[in-house]
């Protein structure tokens, strides 16, 4: 079985060749505006655009804790905005970090690399303002996208993960 890739540098510039997916966490309130969006806003306005949009129109579409939505940013890069963190504040239910919902939005963004031939880029998601802890969030990778032969490169530098 292959394992991910741990590599310094910017997640929203890989240099591999094909087709590229990255992926991140959002919340499922409709906040953007800190932590890795931030370089993913400076790169491009699609994400953003697209997920603004697809929590304002929530009522008639799939968009809550474990859906992922695949916008095209580039002819071989897509990103993937994942909802899996409740909120954005820590409070009496904990951290805003919803491993279950990271779990499911995974294999969506798994089916979808798959459909694409893509490889896989991401922060360490879950583990910046969410709040949550790799060692719980890394399994959920393994097991969603490594398992089913998708390729993952997680970098260590940049912005940080959401």
């Amino acid at each position: 079985m292959s394992e991910i890739i741990y590599i310094g540098g910017d997640a929203t510039a890989p240099s591999v060749k094909g087709v590229k997916m990255i992926a991140h966490v959002c919340n499922d309130i409709g906040g953007w505006g800190r932590g890795f969006v931030v370089a993913l806003s400076r790169r491009w306005p699609e994400p953003e655009a697209a997920y603004r949009a697809w929590h304002r129109d929530r009522a008639s579409n799939d968009f809550g804790l474990g859906a992922v939505q695949c916008v095209q940013v580039e002819p071989y890069v897509w990103v993937a905005n994942m909802i899996g963190q409740r909120g954005i504040r820590t409070g009496s239910k904990g951290v805003p970090v919803r491993y279950e919902a990271i779990d499911l939005a995974l294999g969506g963004l798994a089916d979808k690399a798959l459909e694409l031939g893509a490889s896989v880029h991401m922060p360490r998601i879950g583990c910046g303002l969410a709040g949550g802890t790799w060692s719980r969030v890394e399994p959920l990778i393994l097991r969603r996208l490594v398992e089913r032969g998708v390729a993952v490169t997680v970098y260590d530098q940049g912005e940080g993960g959401t």
